[in-house]
């Protein structure tokens, strides 16, 4: 469940506020902010608020999206590059914008519901909400990613991904150099600010190596590897060593030249969940400004 807070302005306290999230958050009907209300899942300056108050200009109001049958996972017909699919798994590059699964403020267009829309007439396993999926990328993060078509598939996948038994390489763009290094640091929820991650003593354990790739100017080309896999888990890291990655609207300096941040999950190695056979997937990086004009490779 995520959720948001946002400061009331004036021109809002003479809304209910049913209306006024309505308003500021326009995939979600009035209907739907009443049902939240109802269940207590909006707090006006920390208390359970009511869908007839009017709040004054200043209230902060946090809202914990849920979702309901409202945000209903429908097939869509949405291309996908494909890179590896049998009767079991499927492997697509996923481009940069596109969002893994329903979410609050995006509940369509997601991978969820192009996955469903290609594998039509499949009874994909897992979360309704997630079907097939069991693992997933940040909605800018570019790359490889993996579900399952099959309920033997899907246990199996889940149980690579717990025992760490892919080896995930991305690459990243960083603004400053992280050296070649491996991190080892526990990640959690930031204190103050709700939507980062950071480095915190009772987070989970992370670990991640980096190498330096390449260079120009201040940009660096660095191939990342975590073991673990956290919620942003290599931006956080990269933060961690004065080297961001570029375009990060969390983790760094606004660019407005940069349009996402440049994080693309470049290769994934395992064992087939079924047939064992290893599997080496690749996903090219689809926007020739993320890597050919700063770094020439081979």
């Amino acid at each position: 469940m995520d959720s948001e807070t946002i400061t009331i302005t004036s021109a809002e306290s003479n809304l209910r506020l049913d209306k006024l999230l309505a308003q500021r958050f326009p995939d979600f009907s009035r209907s739907y902010f009443q049902h939240l209300i109802d269940q207590g899942l909006v707090l006006i300056n920390g208390s359970k608020a009511k869908k007839r108050l009017l709040p004054h200009p200043g209230n902060e109001v946090e809202i914990c999206f849920q979702l309901t049958p409202e945000i209903d996972v429908i097939p869509e017909n949405i291309p996908l590059d494909i890179l590896f699919e049998d009767e079991h798994i499927i492997a697509v590059n996923k481009p940069a914008g596109m969002v893994v699964h329903p979410a609050p403020g995006h509940p369509s267009g997601t991978f969820a519901n192009a996955l469903l829309g290609h594998c039509r007439g499949l009874n994909i396993p897992g979360d309704p909400y997630r079907p097939g999926i069991v693992h997933r990328l940040d909605k800018e993060t570019s790359g490889v990613l993996l579900a399952a078509k099959t309920s033997k598939a899907h246990a199996a996948l889940v149980q690579l991904f717990a025992s760490r038994s892919l080896k995930k390489t991305y690459l990243a763009i960083t603004t400053g150099s992280p050296g070649n290094r491996t991190i080892d640091a526990p990640i959690g929820r930031h204190p103050i600010h709700r939507k980062q991650m950071a480095i915190a003593e009772n987070g989970k354990p992370a670990l991640t190596h980096f190498e330096v790739l390449a260079k120009d100017g201040p940009h660096h080309l660095v191939q990342c590897r975590p073991e673990t896999g956290r919620t942003h888990q290599i931006r956080v890291h990269l933060k961690s060593c004065n080297a961001p990655v570029l375009g990060d609207k969390l983790y760094a300096k606004p660019d407005s030249k940069i349009l996402r941040h440049m994080l693309h999950a470049w290769k994934l190695e395992f064992n087939h969940p079924i047939t064992q056979k290893p599997l080496y997937i690749e996903a090219p990086c689809q926007e020739p400004q993320f890597l050919i004009p700063l770094f020439c490779r081979n």
